[in-house]
């Protein structure tokens, strides 16, 4: 935790869109800026991110530790309604009240003395990533419990235990939903001596059907996995939690990780029905945060895509994104595993696109299965990637190793990419990116208002054109993780 520093710095223009709480609004008619919505796009985007960083003077110790808010954006045949609010987590309430920092997270200990920290659990932020079910919204966090709020107005219903997570068993931000059979696959790291993995199987409802769990060797950072035809796949990097010295309040979640690169990257191939470990192996030390997608290909060995750091420096650099300014060398690429499932073993690991990415997605109906498209987002031609966030989204063809960007333009930041399959042509798709514009400090752009925020939706297929359709947003939406998109029902 850090008191706000005022002095003047050479932050570059995405801090604005950090610096200040985020304003929640109603729902608002959205203004189009350019092009018209495709008749092809309804139903819902939703976005979850990070949206208050500092309370009371007080700055959160990392972007992971900010309260999470949630976008919604419905298309329908009327146009395009928004609206942005913060999940009324019960940490959230209280230091709202009290107007002050309560409680600890992932890069910061309890404020005041030690006990704070023994008396006061960490605090869900709910800040991750969205699920989609049919009756109700999930607002994830991968500490906890997910918080279930209202699909058209986002109020906060409350914490939901999926019929299924009893204390202890907290609910990942990065489920996977097979697209044939709606089942849902998801999990959570109870910390220990040695940390069990929890692994769950749920209906298209949400409600958890199956559980298993697995003991791991310590406490591993274990952020995503992999959904491929009848696996799943965990990949555990030589990350560790030192446990003891956030247990007794002397050190915060973020500061207790440990890169062990002699331990190399452990990986567990799940049986998908079953829920029991097909096999372990290990390889080479890596460190991801976020996987593409898996599938087994004609030959029965597991394909899966990630990106891919060399260590876990990417940790100092996302801290250093609550502050403003970024100075780390944090750089990962898109790879490929080959893996067999029988054994473990990795047959083969190669880099398949060597620029500068993240938030790697497919279109979801190809989840688990072969895709030739992945979407991304990456960094801006020329840039310094230690002092910049990313600028542009990208669709990598597997098929002829080409990357498409599409390009924001300077200080204008882009989030996650997300697919919606048009609802006319299942042979067609749409891309949306909540998009932050840095420039109204620029010359020749006084007539533009200060801290704008878009949303702009682009061909699946042309993402270097102009986007089909660009919609103002009514605040500012800080820069945020991870979101869904939800069809209208027929």
């Amino acid at each position: 935790m850090q008191t706000i520093d005022k002095k003047k710095s050479t932050k570059k223009a995405w801090a604005k869109a950090l610096a200040q709480p985020a304003k929640q609004f109603p729902p608002t008619q959205l203004q189009i800026v350019s092009g018209n919505i495709p008749t092809g796009l309804r139903g819902t985007l939703y976005r979850n991110g990070p949206a208050r960083l500092e309370r009371g003077g007080l700055h959160m110790g990392h972007w992971f530790d900010g309260d999470g808010a949630i976008l919604a954006v419905h298309f329908t045949d009327s146009g395009a309604t928004g609206l942005y609010r913060y999940v009324q987590t019960a940490g959230y309430q209280e230091e709202e009240a009290k107007d002050r920092l309560l409680y600890g997270n992932y890069g910061m200990t309890a404020p005041g003395p030690i006990w704070n920290q023994w008396l006061k659990p960490i605090k869900n932020a709910a800040n991750t990533s969205v699920l989609a079910l049919p009756d109700k919204l999930l607002a994830l966090w991968e500490g906890g419990k997910p918080y279930s709020l209202d699909l058209q107005n986002l109020a906060t219903f409350g914490e939901d235990d999926l019929g299924g997570l009893t204390v202890g068993m907290p609910y990942s931000a990065h489920y996977k939903r097979d697209p044939q059979t709606g089942e849902i696959f998801n999990f959570g790291i109870t910390p220990g001596l040695n940390a069990t993995l929890n692994i769950y199987r749920s209906e298209r409802t949400g409600k958890i059907v199956q559980k298993a769990s697995h003991v791991l060797e310590g406490v591993p950072l274990v952020h995503d996995f992999v959904l491929a035809g009848q696996y799943l796949v965990f990949c555990l990097p030589p990350v560790r939690l030192n446990l003891l010295p956030t247990v007794i309040g002397l050190s915060d979640f973020g500061h207790c990780l440990e890169w062990q690169a002699n331990k190399g990257t452990q990986i567990l191939v799940v049986d998908r029905h079953t829920l029991q470990v097909v096999s372990r192996g290990e390889a080479e030390p890596w460190y991801q945060w976020h996987f593409a997608n898996g599938y087994v290909d004609a030959s029965g060995a597991v394909i899966v895509d990630m990106v891919r750091y060399p260590d876990f420096q990417t940790n100092q650099f996302l801290r250093e994104v609550a502050t403003g300014e970024t100075h780390t060398l944090a750089v990962s690429t898109l790879w490929r595993m080959c893996l067999d499932p029988l054994t473990g073993k990795v047959k083969a690991m190669t880099e398949i696109m060597d620029r500068h990415c993240e938030f790697p997605i497919v279109p979801p109906q190809d989840q688990g299965q072969t895709s030739h498209q992945t979407y991304l987002t990456v960094h801006r031609s020329g840039v310094d990637s230690r002092k910049e966030i990313f600028g542009a989204i990208a669709r990598f063809d597997h098929k002829s190793d080409t990357l498409t960007v599409g390009d924001g333009g300077e200080n204008r930041y882009c989030s996650e990419a997300i697919y919606a399959p048009d609802a006319q042509n299942p042979d067609k798709g749409w891309v949306m990116t909540v998009v932050y514009d840095g420039n109204c400090d620029k010359p020749g752009t006084a007539a533009l208002p200060c801290d704008r925020s878009e949303v702009w939706v682009y061909n699946a297929d042309r993402l270097d054109e102009e986007p089909a359709c660009k919609l103002e947003l009514p605040s500012v939406i800080p820069h945020s993780f991870h979101g869904t998109w939800k069809p209208a029902q027929p």
